[in-house]
């Protein structure tokens, strides 16, 4: 996620820029050239119809990126929902797994051994999901969540499709555990199951998202649709500075710059709904979950009362990953 206020031109210039602007540039030159110099007039169609395609691809586009925000947005949201029932497990974790008055199966070290697995196996779950949703599951097992988050026991998902799952698979079977020993009652094992099923249910929400993609004939015919306009454009331009006489002999050759502007407009609206279409692709423009993965960590295990706990992610030119 880009977090800087203002897009730096340079970062413009080098998404959405050189590229098309180059290309509009020179091929509103050649028409210009055929119109002008070359004196072949029949190049030149009336303004209105493609002024009038033009209010069409606005509006095309314009719903696209509209349906391209929506995903980020809620993809967003189900992140944020994360982070909360992330903190909430803590605090079940906390206040549910504990002995009952005169019944002490647990030393006060082991207790907490027990709140810390629980909590660092959620925070595994989070980095797991977001591996997960970037198609980088094969790094789960590069990165520090392995072996100073899990037990050993939980190595076993290297060889899983799916490790948030079975990591969570790993939290019940857990708490099922605690309470077969009697740390849990039968309310709290219920409650915690369903802040499982929470969890479960933001999982899905995010999968859903990532494994249905937009629209191909939104995606497709936006992008075409602009080519098409951008095409047409310098046809219906070139005649009407033709005749602005006032503006001197090479009046003709102002059409160029004014029509690649128009078309690199168009092409960039729909550049930016493109590139948001796909809110868990790791780009400039998608919900920063590396980030939050590591704000949930550092909250969890301040919870915990760590005091040494990683830094926050900082962004790399001006973007959030």
């Amino acid at each position: 996620m880009y977090v800087r206020k203002n897009l730096r031109a340079s970062f413009v210039w080098r998404q959405y820029g050189w590229r098309p602007l180059t290309i509009f540039a020179l091929y509103d030159a050649f028409i210009c050239l055929l119109y002008g110099p070359l004196n072949i007039h029949w190049l030149d169609i009336p303004w209105q119809p493609v002024a009038l395609l033009g209010t069409a691809v606005a509006f095309y586009i314009g719903f696209k990126n509209n349906g391209s925000y929506d995903r980020f947005w809620e993809g967003r949201q189900i992140w944020g929902s994360i982070v909360n029932t992330s903190r909430f497990w803590t605090l079940q974790s906390f206040d549910f797994i504990r002995d009952a008055p005169g019944n002490y199966t647990m030393s006060p070290e082991e207790l907490y051994e027990t709140h810390r697995r629980m909590v660092y196996r959620q925070v595994a779950w989070c980095n797991a999901l977001r591996l997960h949703l970037r198609r980088q599951t094969a790094e789960f097992w590069q990165t520090d969540v392995v072996p100073f988050l899990l037990d050993p026991a939980d190595w076993e998902l290297a060889t899983m499709a799916n490790p948030p799952a079975h990591l969570l698979r790993h939290q019940s079977r857990k708490i099922q555990e605690l309470n077969e020993r009697g740390l849990l009652t039968e309310y709290r094992h219920v409650a915690m199951m369903e802040t499982i099923q929470d969890l479960f249910n933001t999982q899905g929400a995010c999968e859903r998202i990532k494994n249905t993609p937009f629209p191909r004939q939104y995606a497709f015919f936006s992008y075409f649709f602009v080519w098409i306009f951008a095409a047409l454009l310098p046809l219906g331009l070139v005649e009407e500075f033709d005749h602005r006489v006032a503006l001197g002999p090479f009046h003709v050759w102002l059409m160029v710059p004014f029509a690649a502007v128009v078309s690199w407009v168009y092409n960039t609206i729909e550049r930016v709904g493109h590139r948001s279409e796909d809110p868990f692709d790791n780009l400039e423009n998608d919900v920063p979950i590396t980030a939050i993965c590591r704000s949930i960590e550092i909250d969890l295990r301040q919870l915990l009362g760590e005091d040494r706990t990683p830094k926050p992610v900082q962004p790399v030119a001006d973007v959030l990953f």
